[in-house]
């Protein structure tokens, strides 16, 4: 049984994601196995963008004043 999403790190659903989309193809599994290996890819998706998301809010930019002084401001988007 597939190891519930919010236990999983980051890095063991990718690992799972990318063994699930090579299994997919393949096309060596029965149309039903696939089904439900790809709705456990779009969960596994969604988990990894969710932790990816929380890394980024807690990134902080450093910057250097023109005096010299440093100081952070919260990470954005480029």
């Amino acid at each position: 049984m597939a190891e519930s999403l919010e236990k999983l790190s980051f890095e063991d659903a990718l690992a799972e994601l990318e063994k699930i989309v090579s299994n997919l193809e393949t096309g060596k599994t029965g149309l039903e196995e696939s089904i439900s290996s790809y709705e456990r890819g779009i969960a596994l998706k969604k988990h990894c963008e969710k932790k990816l998301k929380e890394a980024q809010e807690k990134i902080e930019k450093i910057t250097i004043n023109e005096d010299g002084s440093a100081h952070t401001e919260a990470f954005t988007e480029i």
